[in-house]
């Protein structure tokens, strides 16, 4: 009886641990009130020094130093700190990473969320525009991974010629 008592506890706990989230805590509780980059670039000296959460897709990256700077094309977030699949967004901003970050694993494309300061304003070309990125000093950051496209192709539904969801009903 004991032992099945702890093979049951055992795999219980395994259980919960695979459930168990690897994104950090500044990532998925957001401050209170985090106004949105196109709002700080109106007014950078407003929001010296704000906390933030952001995050977007990666434009680019560049290795400095000591530090990385990642070109980010902000998007809205969900309630988890995801970056929400859409085309909105608030403009670009700028994220000052400590150290190095590979470029071959930060390419173009992916989602980041990063969580710190608001440092100023700085100018970088964006083609031939310069443009002002609103510059964040990361403190913590979260790569997401690569979001699955399309339909998976085993998955058999039982109600194929009708979709009942909120937007299509059956014709």
């Amino acid at each position: 009886m004991k032992v099945t008592r702890s093979l049951i506890g055992l795999l219980l706990m395994l259980w919960l641990a695979g459930c168990a989230t690897q994104v950090p805590p500044a990532i998925r509780e957001a401050p209170p009130s985090v106004p949105p980059p196109d709002e700080v670039r109106a007014d950078p000296e407003r929001f010296e020094g704000v906390e933030v959460l952001w995050g977007g897709i990666i434009a680019g990256v560049e290795n400095r130093v000591d530090h990385t700077l990642i070109q980010v094309v902000s998007r809205p977030l969900t309630r988890s700190g995801r970056v929400r699949d859409t085309d909105h967004g608030y403009g670009r901003f700028l994220a000052r990473v400590p150290g190095f970050v590979d470029p071959a694993v930060y390419v173009p494309g992916r989602e980041l969320t990063v969580s710190g300061r608001v440092r100023g304003l700085k100018h970088s070309p964006v083609g031939d525009y310069e443009y002002p990125y609103v510059l964040v000093e990361v403190e913590v950051h979260h790569l997401w991974p690569l979001r699955l496209n399309g339909r998976d192709p085993y998955y058999y539904d039982p109600w194929y010629p009708y979709h009942w969801d909120r937007y299509h009903f059956p014709a």
